[in-house]
């Protein structure tokens, strides 16, 4: 599994290289925040999921607890299909597991400034890099889910399905019984348009 998690920050590492040149008049700073509170879900793999349990384990037990919380309220507000920021978003606007963050937070930037009538414009260029390293994060994790990040953490503290996971097995009956439960769509693969809100079964 640690093997697995170099491999996943070379695909991070490759995709900021090649998209770099693309970047260079990107409108996003210090403090904006649009695409964590307002352009919808942030879908990750399961090996993104283990990443990022293991930034919040090393946190103190204070934030982990209130980290719980939030991502706990996030995922109801998202069963009942509703906005919802990002749980890791602070009240000062920054990304408490930035080092951490899934390729759905990495890919995206804008050429102009978000609002509510303008959402992040991406390059065509940067799309297709996203889109290729799409492919690779899901070769990578090839017996894992993708999701919204509160139901694939929430799947990880289950027991049975993260040891199901740590063993490289797959058994789709438990986790299409658990989106069931919780009115969502868990994913066999990422899907490109991650940020859009739309639900899939």
């Amino acid at each position: 599994m640690e093997t697995k998690k170099d491999q996943l920050q070379r695909i991070y590492d490759d995709f900021e290289k090649a998209a770099a040149p693309y970047k260079t008049e990107a409108a996003c700073g210090k403090g904006c925040a649009f695409c964590c509170s307002d352009a919808g879900r942030i879908d990750i793999t399961t090996l993104e999921g283990l990443v990022i349990r293991d930034r919040i384990a090393i946190m103190p037990r204070q934030r982990q607890v209130s980290i719980k919380k939030a991502l706990a309220a996030d995922m109801k507000r998202r069963e009942r299909k509703l906005a919802s920021a990002c749980p890791f978003l602070m009240k000062n606007r920054a990304c408490m597991i930035y080092a951490a963050r899934p390729f759905a937070c990495r890919r995206i930037y804008s050429l102009k400034v978000c609002s509510h009538d303008q959402h992040p414009l991406l390059s065509r260029q940067v799309m297709d890099l996203g889109a290729e390293a799409i492919r690779a994060l899901q070769r990578l994790d090839d017996t894992g889910y993708s999701g919204h990040l509160a139901f694939i953490l929430h799947m990880l503290d289950t027991p049975a399905f993260l040891n199901v996971y740590l063993a490289g097995e797959y058994r789709p009956e438990a986790v299409m019984a658990f989106g069931k439960t919780h009115n969502i769509g868990i994913n066999r693969v990422l899907v490109a348009g991650s940020e859009n809100d739309s639900e899939r079964s």
